[in-house]
């Protein structure tokens, strides 16, 4: 038996996929780019002066895309039943017996091949919590089972920040205005210049470090980016009340995650305590360090587009299928590589339907790029140490200035630091002269 999409309210930016209600309603907004229609195309030219990838298309191009990608999406909406039920159920359920067996073996960390099978262990187990199911469910690609359970308004997963806030932040801001600079924050997460066309900052030199801190320790920058805390401190978003509330909600989801992983299992070890404690410590940083990885390589790699504001007003629906097929790379693979992402090396497949159940990716990619080929769109794709190395060169290219004629990069930087220092040098020194 299979459930219709009528059934449920499947939003296409995410924001509300998969919410239980009643079969013949739907929430829109008004100003949806689900009804927008236009008979023309409206080119927004970049400051950097780079070509649009699109502009061979026309609107009549750009609706048919739509109306393709809409047909495929409902063929696989309604084929979804008892084995991609399956197959969700079958993953929670041995997952959590990894994590209990995993934590069982750290008993007796204290004994160094308890330690290496228990970390392991846990390490994958903590990987296929965060991406393959909590990541999965929040999206809400299996609220069509009707399951309480395994439900994205009551899933809870094993990570610093609160469900609720990263619903927001990912579902509803990052996969409605993917890559657009100024709008999505999850490009560069408010701390990384990710394209030339942003302006270039002195302080955007420390970015390569401020990046691999982040990757160390993403869980919590997660739980910081999605409580809003750096346009907080800027004087932006949220009032000091509303920002006091949220901040104690992450805090005390924090507190529970250190609890869990730093107090109690290692006091449940006895003598192993430290070596119970150092192994959830290394646990988390190799989930920390994967997950970012794997992120990484959804948006920042070379190849991948970005978009100004001013380009997605008016936007179609065909517009905003095709901002994400151009705005996202994919990672090339085993099955088991793509299944220890999420299935988020189908990051194109994901962005366009992020309301599919994510083990039915693997199945549409072969007709998403047929389509990207047909109308002559690029499927940014690779093996995972390439599309790595890539966003770690962007990352690194970008903290730079844009070079200029007769100028490089380097030496733009130096003249704007040594600059801001003969600057602070004067403000200094003036006042000791004037005495």
């Amino acid at each position: 038996m299979t459930a219709t999409a009528e059934m449920f309210d499947l939003t296409i930016d995410g924001s509300g996929a998969g919410t239980p209600s009643a079969p013949t309603t739907t929430t829109r907004k008004p100003d949806s780019r689900l009804s927008v229609v236009t008979t023309e195309r409206r080119h927004t030219p970049k400051p950097s002066g780079k070509p649009d990838p699109t502009a061979h298309l026309s609107a009549e191009d750009v609706e048919a895309l739509g109306a393709e990608l809409d047909a495929l999406r409902q063929e696989v909406l309604s084929s979804r039943g008892a084995s991609d039920a399956a197959y969700i159920r079958k993953v929670i359920d041995r997952n959590r017996k990894l994590e209990l067996g995993s934590r069982a073996v750290l008993l007796f960390s204290i004994f160094p091949p308890a330690w290496v099978v228990g970390t392991l262990g846990l390490s994958v187990a903590k990987i296929i919590d965060n991406m393959e199911i909590g990541h999965n469910i929040l999206h809400g690609q299996w609220d069509w089972m009707r399951d309480p359970k395994i439900h994205s308004t009551t899933w809870e997963w094993d990570s610093a920040t609160p469900a609720e806030f990263w619903k927001h932040s990912h579902n509803q801001l990052h996969h409605t205005y993917t890559n657009v600079i100024g709008k999505d924050n999850d490009l560069g997460y408010g701390i990384m210049r990710v394209d030339e066309d942003q302006k270039w900052y002195p302080s955007y030199l420390g970015q390569p470090l401020w990046n691999f801190v982040n990757m160390l320790f993403f869980e919590y920058g997660i739980a910081a980016y999605d409580l809003e805390l750096g346009a907080y401190l800027q004087g932006r978003g949220k009032d000091k009340e509303t920002f006091r509330r949220d901040a104690k909600r992450v805090l005390r989801k924090i507190g529970r995650q250190v609890r869990k992983d730093y107090v109690l299992h290692p006091l449940l070890s006895g003598p192993s305590f430290l070596h119970t404690l150092a192994a959830n410590a290394t646990a988390n940083l190799v989930r920390n360090v994967w997950t970012h990885g794997v992120i990484m390589c959804g948006h920042f790699p070379e190849g991948v587009e970005t978009f100004a504001k001013t380009s997605i007003e008016g936007e179609t629906r065909g517009d905003w299928y095709l901002r994400q097929m151009i705005g996202s790379a994919n990672i090339s693979g085993s099955k088991a590589m793509h299944f220890m992402t999420g299935n988020l090396s189908h990051q194109i497949e994901h962005h366009l339907f992020p309301d599919l159940p994510s083990n039915r990716y693997a199945e549409i990619a072969p007709r998403i790029r047929e389509i990207c080929e047909r109308y002559g769109l690029s499927y940014t794709t690779g093996p995972l140490p390439k599309q790595v190395a890539s966003a770690w060169k962007q990352v690194v290219t970008l903290a730079l200035p844009n070079p200029q004629p007769g100028r490089t990069r380097v030496g733009i930087a130096a003249d704007a630091v040594g600059k801001r220092l003969r600057r602070r040098l004067r403000h200094l020194v003036g006042p000791v002269a004037a005495r």
